[in-house]
C-alpha cells in the first residue's frame, strides 16, 4: 500500500476520529464494557452457538488483571501497552474476523465459532506478559519485560485457559500469540493447518493496525513508548565485545524513525509475513479500511511535521 503524500508543512489536519475512540467515533476504547458489548454484537450472528458468556467473563477478567484485581499480579504499570490498547486490538480483531467470515462462509477455510472465541481470548490476553507477578523480585516495572512479554503472555494464555476449562486450546493459543511479537518470525511458527495459521494472521494485524490507527498513536510513542523501550533494554543493544548500539536516543528519536516503522510495518508484516488479511475490515465496513485511513493520518501528519526539519513541533502541535 502506497502511503498519501505529505501534508504541506504547517497544514493543520483534522485526525478521522477522537482520541479515546475507536475508528467509528462510537465506541469509548478504554471502556471494557462498551468494547465487549461491540465485540459480541459484531460476532454473535455469526453463528448460533458462539459462547457470548465465554466472552463477556473473559473480557471481566482482563479488566480485573490490569486493575490489579488478579490474584498473584500487580496491575497495569506499561503507559503503551495498556488496558486501552489491548481492548482497541481485540475490538479490531472481530472486525476482521467479522469480515473474513463473511467473505469464507459455509467454506473449509470459514474459522468456526470455537476458533472465533479462541481468537478473541488470545487478543485480549496477548500483552499480558507485561504484567508483573507478585513476588517478582527482579523486576520493578511490567516494561522490563518487552523482550520476552509475548513468550510470557503464552505462559498466561496457558494457565488462564486450563483454569476456565480449555486446556485443549493452549497448544494453540500459545502459538497465535506470537504472531503479535517480534520473537519469532512469523514464518518460524509451526501451525499446518492453514485456517489456524490465518487465524494468527488476523490476530497479529489486528495489533498492528489498531495501535498504529490510534488517535494518540503519535502522543504514546512520545510519552510513553520510548519509556517502555528504556526499560525494556530495546532503546540500546550491547553486543558481546561491549559495544552500545543505540537504537533510540530519545522519545524525539523514536518518533523520527516511526514513518520507516510505518511503512516497514505494512511492507513486511500486513502484507507480507499476514498476506494483507487487514483488508477484510473493508468488508466488515462495508467498503472503507477505516484502520488504514487513520493509520495512514498518522504517518502524514508526522512526516509533515518531520518535513520541517524540527522535531519539536511535533511536541508542540500534540500538546
Amino acid at each position: 500500500m502506497t502511503l498519501p503524500q505529505r501534508a504541506v508543512p504547517g497544514q493543520k489536519l483534522r485526525h478521522p476520529h477522537r482520541r479515546g475512540f475507536d475508528v467509528t467515533n462510537t465506541i469509548a476504547v478504554s471502556d471494557t464494557t462498551q468494547v465487549c458489548e461491540a465485540v459480541v454484537a459484531i460476532l454473535s450472528p455469526l453463528y448460533d452457538d458462539l459462547d457470548t458468556a465465554l466472552i463477556r467473563q473473559s473480557f471481566a477478567d482482563l479488566e480485573a488483571m490490569y486493575h490489579g484485581k488478579r490474584q498473584g499480579f500487580f496491575g497495569c504499570e506499561t503507559g503503551y501497552h495498556d488496558l486501552q490498547h489491548v481492548l482497541d486490538v481485540t475490538l479490531a480483531c472481530a472486525r476482521l474476523m467479522d469480515g473474513y467470515e463473511q467473505s469464507h462462509c459455509g467454506s473449509e477455510q470459514a474459522l468456526g465459532a470455537r476458533r472465533i472465541e479462541l481468537g478473541i481470548l488470545v487478543a485480549l490476553f496477548h500483552d499480558s506478559g507485561y504484567i508483573r507477578r507478585r513476588g517478582d523480585t527482579r523486576h520493578l516495572d511490567g516494561a522490563e519485560y518487552t523482550r520476552i512479554h509475548v513468550t510470557r503472555s503464552a505462559r498466561f494464555l496457558a494457565d488462564y485457559l486450563t483454569e476456565i476449562g480449555h486446556e485443549d486450546w493452549v497448544p494453540l493459543a500459545k502459538k497465535l500469540v506470537q504472531f503479535t511479537g517480534y520473537e519469532i518470525v512469523p514464518d518460524e511458527i509451526e501451525l499446518a493447518n492453514p485456517v489456524c495459521r490465518k487465524l494468527g494472521y488476523l490476530v497479529g494485524s489486528a495489533d498492528l493496525v489498531a495501535q498504529m490507527a490510534d488517535a494518540d498513536y503519535l502522543n504514546k510513542c512520545r510519552d510513553h513508548l520510548f519509556d517502555e523501550f528504556e526499560k525494556g533494554g530495546v532503546a540500546k543493544s550491547v553486543e558481546k565485545n561491549g559495544t552500545i548500539n543505540v537504537v533510540y536516543s530519545s522519545a524525539l528519536d523514536l518518533l523520527s524513525k516511526t514513518p520507516g516503522f510505518v511503512h516497514t510495518a505494512i511492507e513486511t508484516r500486513l502484507e507480507g509475513y499476514f498476506e494483507g488479511v487487514y483488508r477484510y475490515a473493508e468488508q466488515h465496513f462495508g467498503g472503507d479500511n477505516l484502520y488504514m485511513q487513520a493509520l495512514l493520518h498518522n504517518c502524514s501528519f508526522l512526516e509533515a511535521v518531520l518535513a520541517q526539519d524540527d522535531i519539536n513541533l511535533l511536541a508542540e502541535s500534540l500538546g
